[in-house]
């Protein structure tokens, strides 16, 4: 799987001349049909296999479609002119923005889905089961499906099929406020990162509303799940409308969040009837196991190999450290979706993080090629998108804004008036959107990263060898005749050199050693090609205690050589 995270709004978004915290009529939003068939031939193109549009499903924003009876949310709890795509105000909605025809947005949509799979890709779309829009409201939910709330005992901080969690006869406070005059909510419910208080601070999810599972958190996380709470049956019901509308998966907003319990019974029930991909955005490690075994086909991976190469490029910390991802994972590896940008992080060409595209390569590439499971970039990334100033709510941080109308400066020169050929890119966003072509196409048509093991060569060469651990990384990768040599350099100043060691056993597991009747060693490959480049490069591994590679590589330089 190659996952291309598409953030709807700004995708598409062709206006160049923004107003700072500008409404959606000044600074204007893209739309399912400017997902065009030129841009999906584009994505398609680019060596993606699925889609996950974001921020699709309605949700809180200061935009009112009063012949809709939408209304905006209030200022006081609505981040951003835009909104927050995880403020959700109907599960069963989609976001009006997104359409040409605000009343036809649900045909919109559909029509975007199928025209994605006649791309031969498929559709993921976000579901955010942990929390909801205080002023949730469903206008679209089918007749017999109940609102969140409606029947909730409001006098009990807990009950098994309440919806929601309460602060009973205390009054919600907005943060950074004298008091919440405009916005009242009483009694004040719980806030989506688990805020069992009236007053959340501004850093919290205040503009959210914590969803009860069953379990009672202030008192000792107590679990109350037979029989099956209400918000089960609610929250399983969503997951299977949209599969209905032909989704083939979901990217799980804070699964983590929601009981290991639900998911193993909703997942089971929900395939029952449909084939749907699960992923799970997760950040606690000693969870993965339990998630998968709920039946996730793929977790987050990133505190494992996200941190240790955000590390490496910001805070000097050893590439050889890569080796205790995999070990950490004790064989999850293949379970884990692993990405260098999405909404949440910082642009990998922005001042805030590495600052230059290219230098990023080196952890992209580790990203795409170390193991079998899926890969993932965010809309922008293969054209060098640096987020450069702030949009409004979200300040300068080197994101992307998920909460303004904005929009990507260097992917617009890849839409080129919607057509995706790139004619207007640079000489250098060109060749950047060459690399990550070849990466992605590389990825799908190479048995030994799809099918392949993995094999770590840091620990056959050590500091005190013709190598440096400090900043190189080195590991093989194979399948049956496909062997594959990757050496990355992380040192973005500074080329090295280094005499690669493979072991006699990562040798004989690639059939490239083998032993004669008077036990003489043959090892008959001596020609390694480099796969981006063409080049060969000979080598010799007959030798016992000498068997490697010598490579000079450049700075931020990349080896993937297929022996």
């Amino acid at each position: 799987m190659n996952i291309y995270q598409l953030f709807v709004r700004t995708f598409g978004n062709k206006k160049t001349d923004l107003v700072f915290d500008g409404d959606k009529s000044q600074n204007g939003c893209g739309t399912f049909a400017s997902v065009n068939d030129n841009a999906l031939n584009a994505i398609r193109d680019l060596g993606i296999t699925h889609i996950w549009l974001t921020g699709v499903i309605r949700h809180s924003s200061l935009t009112a479609y009063p012949d809709l009876g939408i209304k905006s949310t209030n200022t006081l709890i609505t981040k951003g002119k835009a909104g927050s795509p995880y403020s959700i105000m109907d599960y069963y909605d989609i976001d009006p923005d997104l359409a040409i025809n605000p009343h036809n947005r649900m045909d919109e949509f559909e029509d975007l889905v199928q025209r994605i799979h006649e791309k031969g890709m498929k559709v993921i779309i976000d579901f955010i089961p942990n929390h909801l829009a205080r002023e949730y409201k469903s206008l679209n939910k089918p007749f017999d499906a109940e609102d969140f709330g409606i029947y909730d005992n409001k006098d009990v901080s807990f009950a098994r099929d309440n919806n929601f969690y309460y602060c009973p006869n205390q009054e919600f406070v907005v943060p950074c406020q004298a008091s919440s005059d405009g916005y009242k909510e009483y009694p004040a419910k719980a806030s989506g990162n688990d805020i069992f208080s009236p007053t959340p601070s501004v850093n919290d999810w205040y503009d959210t509303i914590k969803l009860n599972y069953g379990i009672d958190y202030q008192n000792g996380g107590i679990k109350h799940l037979d029989p099956i709470p209400n918000t089960w049956y609610k929250m399983l019901n969503i997951m299977q409308y949209w599969c209905g509308k032909d989704v083939d998966g979901f990217r799980v907003d804070m699964a983590e969040m929601v009981p290991v319990e639900f998911w193993r019974w909703a997942i089971n029930e929900l395939r029952e009837d449909y084939d749907t991909i699960m992923i799970a955005e997760i950040y606690q490690p000693h969870l993965y196991r339990d998630y998968i075994e709920a039946g996730f086909d793929y977790l987050y991976d990133k505190v494992g190999l996200y941190n240790t190469l955000e590390n490496i490029y910001r805070y000097g910390q050893r590439a050889d450290t890569i080796t205790n991802v995999w070990n950490s994972l004790q064989g999850l590896g293949d379970a884990m979706l692993r990405f260098m940008e999405n909404h949440d992080e910082i642009r990998l060409a922005s001042k805030h993080f590495v600052g230059d595209a290219f230098k990023s390569l080196p952890a992209v590439t580790m990203s795409a090629l170390m193991n079998r499971g899926p890969f993932m970039i965010y809309n922008g990334q293969e054209s060098g998108e640096d987020s450069d100033g702030a949009a409004g709510f979200s300040g300068d941080d080197g994101r992307t804004s998920i909460f303004d109308y904005t929009t990507m400066p260097k992917h617009q020169n890849w839409m080129s008036g919607g057509r995706f050929d790139g004619s207007d890119f640079t000489e250098e966003q060109m060749k950047l959107h060459d690399f990550y072509k070849k990466l992605l196409n590389f990825r799908l048509n190479s048995d030994a990263i799809n099918k392949g093991a993995f094999y770590d060569l840091m620990w056959v060469n050590p500091w005190h060898s013709n190598f440096d651990p400090q900043y190189v990384y080195a590991f093989l990768r194979y399948h049956e005749e496909e062997r594959l040599l990757i050496v990355i350099n992380f040192n973005r100043n500074e080329s090295r050199y280094c005499e690669v060691k493979i072991s006699d056993d990562a040798l004989e597991y690639m059939n490239l050693m083998s032993t004669d009747d008077n036990n003489n060693l043959h090892i008959s490959h001596k020609v390694a090609v480099d796969v981006f480049s063409g080049e060969n490069i000979e080598y010799d591994l007959n030798e016992v205690g000498t068997r490697g590679i010598a490579l000079n590589l450049e700075p931020c330089g990349i080896k993937i050589l297929k022996l």
